[in-house]
C-alpha cells in the first residue's frame, strides 16, 4: 500500500468497526482488510510493542491502533479470558456500553479496559486503553427489550489508544446528526446495558467473579468476562 499523503487518517466510527470490520472478519470475508486491520493476540505483547504491528493504515498513528483479537482457548472451552500482557495487565473499567447503527438497532457491545503495570491487584495504572468491540449476533432496536441477542465471541475488535491531556478520542470526529441533503440524520441516544451491573462500578480483576448480562439470551461459551 502507498503511504498516504499528510492528512490523511483510518479514523472510522463505533458503527463502521463493528458493522463491516467486524462483521466481515466474523463471516471469513475481505481477507485483504487484514492490511487494514490484521489478527494480533494483543496478550501476547506489551501495549508499547502494539503500534508496530498496527496495520498498514496506522502505522504513522500515534495516537490510536486497531486489531482483531482471536478468542483464547482458555475462553472457547468456556473458561475466563486471561488479561495478562507483558510486564502488567488489562483491567476492565466502567460497563458496557451498546453500539448502534444508523437505524437505531443494536449490533454490538463496547467495554472499556486499562492496561496496569505490576501483578494484580496492585498494579500501576497507565495511560494505555483498549475499546474492545464484540458483534451481536442479531441487532434489535434498543425499546425491544424482549428481543434475545447472542454475542458473537470467535474475534473482537480492539482499539488501542494512549490517553493525553489533548486526546479526545473518539469525540473528535464529527457529530453523527449531521445534516445530509438538508435533513436532520439523528443518531440513537446512546444507553448503557440494561442490567444489574448497571448500578455498580465495574472495576473488575482478573479474579472476580462473572457478571451477567440478563438482557441478553447467550449460552455459557457467549459469556464477555
Amino acid at each position: 500500500m502507498e503511504e498516504l499523503p499528510p492528512g490523511f487518517r483510518f479514523y472510522p466510527t463505533e458503527e463502521e468497526l463493528v458493522s463491516f470490520y467486524l462483521h466481515h472478519q466474523l463471516q471469513g470475508t475481505r481477507q485483504d482488510l487484514h492490511h487494514v486491520i490484521p489478527v494480533v493476540d494483543i496478550y501476547e505483547l506489551e501495549p508499547c510493542h502494539l503500534p508496530s504491528v498496527a496495520g498498514e493504515m496506522c502505522r504513522g498513528d500515534t495516537e490510536q491502533w486497531f486489531f482483531f483479537a482471536p478468542r483464547q482457548e482458555r475462553e472457547a472451552r468456556g473458561g475466563r479470558p486471561n488479561r495478562t500482557a507483558g510486564s502488567g495487565y488489562w483491567k476492565a473499567t466502567g460497563s458496557p456500553s451498546y453500539v448502534y447503527n444508523a437505524s437505531g438497532r443494536v449490533i454490538g457491545v463496547k467495554r472499556t479496559m486499562v492496561f496496569y503495570t505490576g501483578k494484580a491487584p496492585a498494579g500501576r495504572k497507565t495511560k494505555w486503553k483498549m475499546n474492545e468491540y464484540r458483534a451481536i449476533l442479531q441487532g434489535a432496536r434498543h425499546d425491544d427489550s424482549n428481543i434475545c441477542m447472542q454475542l458473537r465471541s470467535e474475534y473482537s475488535l480492539c482499539r488501542i489508544y494512549v490517553v493525553s491531556g489533548t486526546f479526545g478520542a473518539f469525540d473528535r470526529r464529527p457529530l453523527e446528526d449531521v445534516t445530509m441533503m438538508g435533513e436532520a440524520q439523528p443518531q440513537p441516544q446512546q444507553q448503557q446495558v440494561p442490567s444489574a451491573i448497571a448500578e455498580m462500578e465495574m472495576d473488575v480483576d482478573a479474579d472476580d467473579h462473572d457478571l451477567e448480562l440478563p438482557f441478553f439470551d447467550w449460552p455459557e461459551e457467549f459469556d464477555w468476562p
